[in-house]
């Protein structure tokens, strides 16, 4: 999985304007499935499990007791009592020994599907024309999946994304994935490495676990309070009802310079905070990112200064995302 193939810019806008191809493999899977998998599930993940129709994805938040955020998953529901949650890749082994011993008290099965899974995602403004010419039948639309062939290998599709474009993932056995991998080359499609994949996702304030969300940090905190179901009494739904009605402390907030620079991990934002992703955007044209920073300072138009590696730069709180097609 390289960073780049021919430049991260040039990926960048290929997704961007056309459609690009991204080896996603490094994620992992779990399926979570009996006559209990439902309830566990509405136990463990913070989105309203019970909502989710066959068929159907779901984003939601794995948090601890105290609602600190140890991942950030899609769910889709395969069947009645079938799902699979894919998990980052940095935390799969975590989440699944997570999910194992949670599963003892329900009866249920949560079995490791990463080693079966190859996954490719599909994506920008002709990903959908160009994987439909390869396939046995119409795409699965936003946020659902469904069993296809592609390039003559049997796979789940899924209408799901990291870049802010529509488009496609493809979850698939392995051994088939350089020849669908090649037929996607062949039609077109450009390859795209993980450097295009971090910036294409911070232009459309995509978070990233290890960067913007953390477990010292809630989802409240991190905009992620539309995913928090707290009715559902899922694992840390307390604290996460807790912290929304006092008001968090500090905010993840997004931003883009007012003058040359490039913010960066870990840069101090002067009078309180930290910025948690910083790029420049090959969109934009200017230095973007997005941190934590006291709550009062999080609203749109706010000036911040952050300082990079010793020189302060000025910058202003944006609207999410910050990127928008015209």
């Amino acid at each position: 999985m390289p960073v780049q193939y021919v430049g991260v810019k040039q990926e960048h806008l290929s997704v961007r304007h056309d459609v690009g191809v991204f080896d996603v493999s490094h994620m992992g899977e779990i399926e979570t499935c009996g006559r209990q998998a439902t309830d566990l599930l509405q136990h463990l993940l913070s989105n309203d499990v019970r909502r989710l129709p066959e068929g159907g994805a779901q984003y939601s938040v794995l948090c601890r007791e105290d609602g600190g955020v140890l991942d950030d998953l899609f769910t889709y529901r395969l069947a009645d009592e079938v799902y699979l949650t894919v998990t980052n890749a940095a935390n799969h082994e975590r989440d699944l020994a997570w999910f194992q011993r949670h599963a003892a008290a329900y009866d249920v099965d949560v079995i490791d599907r990463a080693p079966e899974f190859a996954m490719l995602a599909v994506q920008g403004p002709r990903a959908r024309a160009v994987v439909e010419r390869l396939a046995d039948g119409p795409l699965p639309p936003r946020f659902h999946c469904c069993q296809r062939t592609i390039a003559g290998a049997p796979m789940l599709v899924c209408g799901t994304g990291y870049t802010g474009e529509d488009g496609v993932e493809l979850l698939l056995d392995p051994t088939c994935a350089e020849e669908v991998w090649d037929a996607l080359i062949a039609a077109k499609v450009k390859p795209v490495g993980l450097g295009a994949r971090d910036t294409l996702r911070l232009e459309v304030c995509y978070h990233l676990y290890g960067n913007d969300l953390m477990e010292s940090r809630g989802p409240v905190e991190a905009g992620l309070g539309w995913c928090c179901k707290e009715e559902t009494g899922f694992v840390g739904s307390d604290a996460v009802r807790a912290t929304r009605a006092a008001g968090p402390a500090e905010r993840l907030a997004a931003f883009r310079f007012t003058a040359p620079g490039i913010p960066r991990q870990g840069n101090a934002v002067v009078g309180g905070g930290e910025v948690t992703s910083g790029t420049m955007s090959p969109s934009l044209g200017v230095g973007i990112g997005m941190g934590y920073v006291p709550a009062e300072k999080a609203e749109p138009g706010t000036e911040l200064e952050i300082d990079v590696r010793g020189k302060v730069r000025p910058a202003v709180v944006a609207k999410k995302p910050l990127y928008r097609k015209d």
